[in-house]
């Protein structure tokens, strides 16, 4: 009946629209006053929360990834993932374009939004102007930017890594999204270069080498964040957060001093924006913590599982099961409060059956991103639909090939931990 009480707070808070942030509070208090638990407890909870050195982590890394998304950045990665690909003329070639400037911008963004908004608004136009249809543009930027969700600076691994108490660490998720969101990027590509060839699509062309050279050197400049986030971290030069904090610096530098296409007048309100993403968050995570506490004293995860093994024992089975569970979630819930909620209930659960944490952390972020390009709640689906200007039924009818692919990437993802583990093996985090 505790289990009962808690999570019938927290439905019918989402139902009648109060935000998911005090949804998760009220549940917790909820909670607390059936089995007896004092409130000043939750209130404590809350507070420690949002208290942890690592949560400096996400503002510094949401910064940065603003600045660099909206000062001409996603701009040059174009251009540059455009030398890449015009060398070989594929058919096609635009949507390849899309697909590598996008995995570049994650690399720094940390954010698919930001990737679907800053990518879409340059690459759906040029699509559409070289002869591609803009509904095809708009699903190539909304699946490619998923990416974002998985390779460092996620904003969302970090999110999942305060959801676990701390116990895993930030760089191990970093790199164990690597493989999955280079995966992910790669089976796009395919899936664009087999489409180009059943509809005809134009080739790219081949950027001259006089300009090419050009375009690289300005590039180049963005692409040092990528050395200063990775290199940084894993050459023990300095923590994860003060890589996002010397992000900050080098994005602000590059965007103000080398390329200049940003006006000083305009970053109030970059910052503005920052702080209301950041508050947001941080009082989604404080608000979660308070759940996540009575979750424990009712020993849900514990009930979760008896409920699990009551239908298989097969770690298989349970795995496939979960992946429904979140994709479904996915569509309905947001990603940042979709992975508090879930993973003080559902990561003991996966431990108990010889999971990974690391490795389901891929599995949930995966899941969830999918999610998110599929109404209702789909935040990058909305974004792109806007950026492109076409409405969400003409995407919906096209993008079931893309949704096809994503799925069978998080088959792999899931059922052959080492796509995950691999990386972070290797460099032994």
């Amino acid at each position: 009946m505790d289990i009962f009480v808690l999570l019938a707070t927290m439905l019918v808070c989402f139902l009648i629209g109060v935000p998911i942030a005090y949804s998760l509070a009220l549940a917790a208090i909820a909670g607390a006053a059936w089995i007896g638990i004092p409130l000043e407890a939750v209130m404590l909870k809350i507070s420690d929360g949002v208290s942890k050195v690592a949560m400096l982590t996400i503002p510094f890394f949401v910064l940065a990834g603003a600045i660099m998304a909206e000062g001409g950045m996603a701009r040059r990665l174009v251009r540059f993932a455009d030398v890449l690909v015009g060398f070989t003329r594929v058919r096609g070639g635009l949507s390849v374009v899309n697909v590598v400037a996008t995995t570049f911008l994650s690399g720094i963004s940390g954010s698919a939004v930001a990737d679907t908004s800053a990518i879409g608004s340059v690459m759906i136009p040029q699509m559409e102007k070289s002869g591609f249809p803009r509904v095809f543009a708009t699903n190539v930027t909304i699946t490619a930017s998923v990416q974002a969700l998985l390779v460092p600076p996620s904003h969302n691994a970090v999110i999942y890594s305060l959801a676990t108490g701390g116990t895993i660490s930030i760089i191990s998720l970093f790199m164990a999204g690597v493989v999955p969101g280079l995966l992910l990027g790669f089976s796009i590509i395919i899936l664009c270069l087999v489409i180009a060839y059943r509809d005809g699509h134009p080739r790219g062309q081949t950027i001259p080498l006089q300009h090419a050279g050009k375009i690289v050197i300005e590039a180049l400049w963005g692409l040092i964040t990528l050395a200063i986030i990775l290199g940084g971290i894993l050459g023990g030069v300095f923590t994860a957060i003060e890589a996002g904090a010397v992000a900050c610096v080098w994005a602000f530098f590059v965007t103000m001093f080398i390329y200049r296409d940003y006006r000083w007048r305009d970053l109030p309100s970059l910052v503005h924006r920052t702080l209301s993403t950041v508050a947001m968050v941080m009082t989604l995570i404080a608000c979660a913590s308070s759940v996540g506490y009575v979750m424990a004293l009712t020993q849900m995860p514990g009930k979760i599982t008896a409920f699990f093994l009551t239908i298989s024992s097969d770690k298989n089975v349970i795995l496939f099961l979960i992946n429904i569970l979140l994709l479904v979630l996915g569509c309905l819930v947001d990603m940042a409060p979709s992975i508090l909620i879930c993973t003080p209930i559902l990561l003991p659960v996966m431990v108990n059956f010889g999971v990974d944490p690391v490795h389901f952390g891929m599995i949930m972020m995966l899941n969830l991103g999918i999610g998110l390009c599929h109404p209702p709640v789909g935040a990058i689906l909305f974004v792109g639909c806007a950026v492109g200007k076409v409405t969400i039924e003409e995407v919906m009818r096209r993008i079931w090939p893309f949704y096809a692919v994503m799925f069978a990437v998080l088959m792999l993802v899931t059922y052959f931990p080492a796509i995950s583990l691999w990386l972070p093996r290797l460099l032994k985090l």
